[in-house]
C-alpha cells in the first residue's frame, strides 16, 4: 500500500481506503437501521401498529442521540497504548455482530407485546454497537489529515465504502434473502438470514479498517491525562459546543433530520403501492446508489476546491432536493407514465442516480467542513474535542430522524394505511393521500436545511490560520497556555 503517509503530509490511497472500508459497517448498519427497512419490517412482517412502531423507532433514536456524545467525549478522554480511538474500534466488531443477530432473529413464538419489547431493547443495544465505532472512527479523520482539501478526499473514500456496503446488503436482502422464491419481501425467515449475515460483515470490516489505520496511532493526537473539575469539563463542552459554525450544521441538521426520517420510514411504502414496484426493481434501484457514490465522489473534490466547500454544498444539496421530489411532483401532477409502462422505473432510477450523486457529493463536502471545525473550535477553547464534535452533529440528526420516523406512523395512520395488506394491495387514494401530505413537508424541511447552511463561516483561509495558530501554541487537550497570537485568533472568529 506504500507509505502510510507521503512527505508532504499527504495520506497514501492505501491509508485512505483502509479508513474508508470502515463504513461498509456504516453502510449495512444505515441500511438495516433505517426506516425503510425497520417500518414495515416491524409492522407488516412482526405486525405491531404502525404508530407503536414510530413511537418506537424514535425513542430509540432519541436514546441513541444522548448516547453518542457520551461515547465522543469519552473517545477524546481515553488514554491508551493504542491511543484514544482504536481501542473502542475493536471493542465493537464482536459487539456489532451479536447484536445485529439478535435483533433480526427474534423469538417467533412469544406474544406481541413481548416481542415488541424484546426488539425495541435490541434495537437500543444496537444502535449503541454501531456508535461504539463509528462514533471513534468519524473523530479519527481530522486527527488523519489537517490539509483543507485532503479531508474532502478522505472523506470521499468514506461514503463511497459506505455506500457499496449499503448496497451490497440491499442486493443481498431484496435478491435472495426477500425473493419470490423465498418467499417474498414479507418473510419473516429471511430478515433473520439478513441479520447473521449483516452481523459478520459489519465485524468484518470494522476489524479491516481498524488494524489497516493501527500503524498511524503513534502520530494522532495524543492529549496527556490531566485532572479537571466537573465544571471545568462542563465549560470545555459548552465552549466547543457553541462553536457558530457547529451550531450553524447541527441546525441544518435539525431540518433535514426530520425529512430523512419521513423518507426513509416512506420509501418502502411508495416504492411498492406508489410506483408498483417489485422487491427485483427496489434492490436495482439501489445499484443507481453504488453508481452515484462513483459519481459522487468523482463530482466532490473538483466543485469543492472551484467554487469553495460551502458553496458547492450549498448548490449541489438544492439541485439534489429538487431532483429528488421531482418524480412524486410529476405523478400527482399526471405527467407521469402509468406504473405499467417501463418508463416509471427507467426515470426513477435515473432520477435517483442523479440525486444521490449531488447528495453524495454535498454530503461530502460538508463532513469534511465539520472536520474543519476541530481547530475552529480548539482556537478557542484550548482543548481537541473531535470525538465529541462528530457526535454532536450526529445527535439533532437522530433525534430529529426519530421525530420523521414518529411523523410517518401519524401519517400512514391519518391516511389508514392497512397493517397487513399484501404488497401492492393498497387503494391508489390513500397513496395519492400520503403523497399530498408527505411531499411538502420534506421538500419544505430539506429547503430550510439548506438556507440555515448559508451562515457557516469557515472557508480555506480561516482554516489555515486556525491550523498556524494551534502549531503556535499547545492546543491539545492539556493545560496549554493562553493564545498567543489573539490578532489571528480573533480573526478566525
Amino acid at each position: 500500500m506504500g507509505q502510510a503517509q507521503a512527505a508532504d503530509g499527504r495520506l497514501s490511497v492505501g491509508s485512505k481506503m483502509f479508513y474508508g472500508f470502515g463504513s461498509v459497517a456504516f453502510g449495512v448498519a444505515t441500511l438495516g437501521l433505517s426506516s425503510a427497512v425497520l417500518q414495515p419490517y416491524l409492522n407488516r412482517v412482526i405486525g405491531l401498529p404502525a404508530l407503536w412502531v414510530g413511537a418506537a423507532i424514535m425513542a430509540t433514536l432519541i436514546l441513541d442521540a444522548f448516547i453518542d456524545p457520551a461515547i465522543g467525549q469519552w473517545s477524546d478522554k481515553l488514554r491508551t497504548r493504542w491511543g484514544r480511538r482504536h481501542p473502542l474500534m475493536y471493542a465493537a466488531a464482536p459487539l456489532v455482530a451479536l447484536a445485529c443477530i439478535g435483533f433480526w432473529n427474534s423469538p417467533a413464538d412469544w406474544p406481541p407485546q413481548s416481542i415488541g419489547l424484546y426488539l425495541i431493547g435490541m434495537l437500543v443495544v444496537l444502535r449503541i454497537c454501531v456508535s461504539l465505532y463509528e462514533v471513534p472512527s468519524q473523530a479519527l479523520a481530522p486527527e488523519l489529515t489537517s490539509d483543507y482539501h485532503q479531508r474532502t478526499s478522505l472523506f470521499s473514500y468514506r461514503f463511497f465504502f459506505g455506500v457499496i456496503g449499503g448496497f451490497g446488503m440491499n442486493v443481498v436482502l431484496y435478491q435472495v434473502f426477500l425473493s419470490p422464491e423465498n418467499g417474498g419481501i414479507l418473510n419473516r425467515d429471511g430478515y433473520a438470514q439478513y441479520g447473521i449475515l449483516a452481523g459478520l460483515v459489519m465485524a468484518a470490516s470494522i476489524l479491516v479498517s481498524s488494524l489497516g489505520t493501527h500503524r498511524h496511532i503513534p502520530r494522532l493526537a495524543a492529549p496527556p491525562e490531566r485532572q479537571a473539575s466537573l465544571g471545568q469539563l462542563l465549560r470545555e463542552i459548552v465552549g466547543t459546543l457553541s462553536n457558530r459554525s457547529l451550531v450553524v450544521v447541527m441546525t441544518s441538521g435539525l431540518c433535514s433530520g426530520v425529512a430523512a426520517g419521513m423518507t426513509n420510514a416512506l420509501s418502502q411504502y411508495f416504492y411498492l403501492e406508489f410506483w408498483g414496484l417489485t422487491a427485483a426493481n427496489i434492490s436495482m434501484l439501489a445499484l443507481a446508489s453504488v453508481l452515484a457514490s462513483v459519481s459522487g465522489v468523482a463530482v466532490a473534490a473538483p466543485t469543492s476546491k472551484a467554487f469553495g466547500k460551502k458553496a458547492a454544498m450549498l448548490g449541489l444539496f438544492s439541485v439534489a432536493t429538487v431532483t429528488a421530489s421531482a418524480p412524486i411532483l410529476l405523478r400527482l401532477l399526471h405527467l407521469m407514465p402509468p406504473n405499467h409502462s417501463p418508463w416509471v422505473f427507467a426515470i426513477l432510477w435515473v432520477d435517483a442516480f442523479v440525486a444521490t450523486t449531488l447528495a453524495i457529493a454535498g454530503y461530502i463536502i460538508i463532513s469534511s467542513m465539520i472536520a474543519d471545525i476541530v481547530e475552529d473550535a480548539a482556537v478557542r477553547t484550548r482543548v481537541r474535542s473531535e470525538g465529541l464534535l462528530f457526535a454532536a452533529n450526529g445527535l439533532l440528526p437522530k433525534f430529529t430522524a426519530g421525530i420523521g420516523v414518529f411523523l410517518s406512523g401519524l401519517l400512514l395512520t391519518f391516511v389508514a394505511f392497512p397493517t397487513h395488506a399484501p404488497a401492492g394491495s393498497v387503494g391508489p387514494d390513500i397513496m395519492r393521500q400520503l403523497a399530498l401530505i408527505y411531499l411538502p413537508i420534506t421538500f419544505g424541511m430539506n429547503m430550510l436545511s439548506i438556507l440555515v447552511l448559508v451562515f457557516y463561516r469557515i472557508d480555506r483561509e480561516t482554516h489555515e490560520r486556525n491550523v498556524a495558530a494551534l502549531a503556535g501554541e499547545q492546543t491539545v487537550g492539556d493545560e496549554a497556555q493562553p493564545p498567543q497570537a489573539e490578532p489571528v485568533i480573533a480573526s478566525a472568529g
